[in-house]
């Protein structure tokens, strides 16, 4: 008999939440972590990341005191102790998974493992397990450029840069997607002159266009400057600094800083795990799946980054569920990727499920759009934080929402509603008939719902 029914390779975001699922089902479970309980995600990524967020924001509100009638002098900010306070959240939580684990009677080896057979594990301090399902959890890292080795001091990544005490003053990030985002925005709070060159033609290149418009149009106005359609054609790496030439608009334009923060991608953590030598097909490194994240060796199973599907914590979580549901037996529910929340917390914020307006389009739909800027928002003016707008795209005939996307105050908490709405299969008449509490932020979605049907009525 195997030692155990299911066996974990990660304690990421996937993984603990897989392992506590086949526990309450009633599976005899074992994780397996060669790291941190918590993975990269609540270590060294959306955690910490979040935790120096908000510090930013204070520091970006602080400045703008004169605003709310409020003076004061010799205001001074410690990055360090910025991030002495994220390193103690992650520690909260951290402790607080471990004790989920324990309390749910999961197994937890702290060690690296790799595959002898389908159903078998060697572990790195010498022993080795069996069970009768085996799921990979062990995520992605982030990847370097041609030309551009990691050093971990001129070249970096966000993990070095989630422990960095000290701050450049010129720095330039590569990738111009949600990570990169977060940090331009993070160090700019607190005075860095940064650059951000995309590949692609806009930053948030997978958000609706109108979206990454305004967030471009955001960070101008913030200081944060940026190069779109660009591309990295030469650098050189001294104690100095970073030296780049980039290609745009036909032209070659050389950027100095004191360290480049590459953003620009992931690959899948599948290094010396034996899967290809146990038959696991692997795609560029990915893991392969179907819809029940099972891969082509019976038994075997993969969630997360590792399988390239969508690279997001929450969807791991999905992924994690579903895949355990599926061992156990139960009939859970595919996983609708197309209304998975997606969320990049600078400011503004932004947050958005669904199609895009061009997407929509080019599936063939019949398209109505209905948006709604905080600009007329009486909670945003009351806050003094007016940026951005709701966006709302659902098909003509029947009003069915096929993608919200949001940019400006707190949007990553309003997502809920409409992507519980799209679940429920509901429609923007639905949304602007619903009454919401006055004022909040909320009542852009009602309304942004109701332009799409013309009927809104503040703006």
């Amino acid at each position: 008999m195997p030692d155990y029914d299911l066996a974990v390779i990660g304690a990421g975001p996937g993984g603990y939440v897989a392992a506590i699922r086949a526990s309450q089902l009633g599976l005899k479970t074992v994780v397996v972590e060669r790291d941190q309980v918590g993975g990269v995600c609540l270590n060294w990524g959306c955690i910490p990341s979040k935790a120096l967020l908000r510090n930013a924001e204070i520091v970006e509100l602080l400045g703008r005191s004169e605003e709310f009638g409020i003076s004061f002098d010799n205001l001074h900010v410690d990055f360090g102790k910025a991030i002495d306070r994220s390193r103690k959240v992650v520690s909260t939580l951290t402790r607080g998974v471990a004790s989920l684990l324990e309390k749910n009677k999961v197994e937890q080896i702290s060690a690296e493992s790799r595959f002898t057979d389908a159903t078998s594990l060697a572990l790195s301090n010498g022993d080795t397990l069996t069970a009768s399902s085996i799921i990979v959890a062990t995520g992605a890292r982030a990847r370097s450029i041609p030309g551009m080795e990691l050093d971990g001091q001129r070249v970096i990544t966000s993990r070095e840069a989630l422990d960095r005490r000290e701050l450049p003053k010129k720095a330039l990030i590569i990738g111009g997607g949600a990570t990169g985002a977060e940090f331009a925005y993070l160090w700019n709070a607190y005075g860095v002159d940064v650059t951000i060159v995309e590949m692609l033609p806009h930053l948030l290149p997978l958000e609706d266009e109108d979206v990454s418009r305004q967030l471009e149009r955001s960070f101008s106005r913030q200081g944060i400057s940026f190069l779109t359609s660009a591309q990295v054609t030469g650098s050189t790496v001294s104690n100095a600094g970073v030296h780049l030439e980039v290609a745009h608009g036909g032209e070659t334009t050389a950027l100095e800083a004191d360290l480049v923060l590459i953003a620009a991608g992931v690959q899948p953590n599948t290094d010396d795990l034996g899967l290809e030598e146990s038959g696991v097909v692997l795609d560029r490194g990915y893991v392969t799946v179907d819809s029940s994240m099972a891969t082509n060796v019976s038994g075997v199973y993969a969630i997360g980054d590792v399988t390239g599907i969508l690279l997001l914590a929450h969807v791991a979580q999905a992924q994690g569920v579903l895949a355990v549901e599926r061992i156990a037996g139960l009939e859970s529910p595919d996983i609708d990727y197309d209304i998975m929340p997606r969320a990049t917390y600078c400011r503004p914020q932004v947050a958005s499920f669904g199609l895009t307006e061009k997407q929509a389009v080019e599936r063939g739909h019949r398209v109505k759009i209905g948006r709604f800027p905080f600009q007329a928002s009486g909670k945003a003016q009351a806050m003094g934080d007016t940026e951005g707008m709701v966006k709302v795209v659902a098909d003509e005939e029947y009003g069915e929402l096929l993608g919200v996307h949001m940019i400006g105050p707190e949007v990553t908490e309003l997502l809920g509603e409409l992507s519980l709405g799209r679940l429920l299969e509901g429609t923007t008449h639905e949304v602007g008939w619903l009454v919401h509490s006055h004022p909040t932020l909320s009542e852009a979605l009602k309304e942004a719902s109701l332009a799409a049907d013309g009927k809104a009525i503040h703006i």
